[in-house]
């Protein structure tokens, strides 16, 4: 049976697509190949894709319902991960209508899909910004977060919270998953990880924000994707039992992080070594709606799920420049 996977030409739903098709499943991809940052990179990962076995892939915008049921019209499929999104906390203060498209309308359009066709269970991307300023470290799924510091956390907030009423409401199973700061191979052009490299490589200043007084969970790709396909197998179950996050309905929440919130200024560090070359800094204050520090308690997600991130930014850093490297070397061929 087929696995929708949106965003499948994005950075986690290029991965969670190919670890899929690398174990047998059917993978129908959904993009629409906007562009927020470099479709070629977009278009890069899809053609990977399509060397695997199994791989289908629909050019169009999940936030446009007609588009949506016309392309999936004759595909049968029982689960679905939801990855695609409009991403980025500094982007929604230009172009908050995006945010509104892509995270309220888009997410609720999948989840109306997801009850039409009778899906055995959802998986959805939230966000560690939904813990907003909270102070009490590390992030617990039931913390209090109803104090968004941006409108991309208010989004996924929503997103949670509009799946918990589908849970409620018509027994879908769900489970959303709060990433925190995702990098590795393939990663987004517009994270600190990959504008670091970037900078450094080429002799160009880096902004440290609030002084490079900032700390991240910083989390490797392919832990992440271990961490979603383990939730996509175990949905929850249906029995009034209190689940991850508080409900009772069959819906989850889950931290999915490394568990270790690191200073900015390590990762500076980390790439300057690998490299081989020298940061130029430059201060600069915190952006409206960044947090200043991340940190995921994994309990939950650890017991339930068997998750268990392994790499450490020593070895996940070192691994993302030399696929960067080679990365640029072969568009610039």
């Amino acid at each position: 049976m087929t696995i929708i996977v949106t965003g499948a030409a994005g950075f986690i739903g290029f991965h969670v697509a190919r670890a899929l098709l690398a174990r047998g499943e059917q993978v129908t991809g959904i993009d629409n190949l906007n562009s927020y940052y470099d479709p070629r990179l977009k278009q890069d990962r899809l053609a990977e894709l399509a060397t695997q076995d199994g791989f289908h892939f629909e050019q169009l915008d999940f936030a446009d319902s007609a588009a949506l049921e016309a392309g999936l019209a004759g595909i049968d499929f029982d689960r679905i991960v939801h990855l695609g999104a409009q991403p980025g906390v500094r982007y929604s203060m230009e172009n908050p209508g995006a945010y509104i498209s892509a995270n309220i309308t888009g997410h609720f359009n999948l989840l109306e899909l997801a009850r039409d066709r009778k899906a055995r269970h959802f998986v959805y991307a939230s966000s560690s910004s939904v813990y907003g300023g909270n102070t009490s470290l590390p992030f617990r799924v039931g913390d209090p977060v109803d104090h968004p510091v941006s409108l991309y956390a208010a989004t996924k907030r929503a997103d949670e919270l509009i799946s918990e009423t589908y849970a409620h409401l018509y027994r879908l199973p769900a489970t959303g998953l709060r990433f925190f700061t995702v990098y590795g191979p393939w990663g987004r052009p517009e994270m600190a990880v990959w504008i670091f490299t970037q900078k450094i490589l080429d002799g160009e200043p880096i902004e440290l924000f609030n002084h490079g007084r900032m700390r991240r969970d910083f989390t490797f790709i392919d832990d992440i994707v271990e961490g979603i396909l383990a939730a996509l197998d175990r949905p929850p179950a249906d029995d009034g039992k209190a689940k991850a996050g508080g409900s009772v309905a069959p819906h989850r929440l889950y931290n999915l992080g490394n568990s270790r919130s690191e200073d900015l200024m390590r990762l500076v560090s980390l790439i300057e070594q690998a490299s081989g070359r020298k940061a130029e800094l430059r201060p600069a204050p915190i952006p409206p709606g960044d947090m200043v520090e991340t940190f995921a308690d994994i309990g939950a997600a650890r017991d339930e799920l068997g998750f268990s991130p392994r790499t450490s930014i020593e070895t996940g850093i070192p691994l993302f420049i030399r696929w960067y490297q080679d990365y640029r070397a072969r568009r610039a061929g």
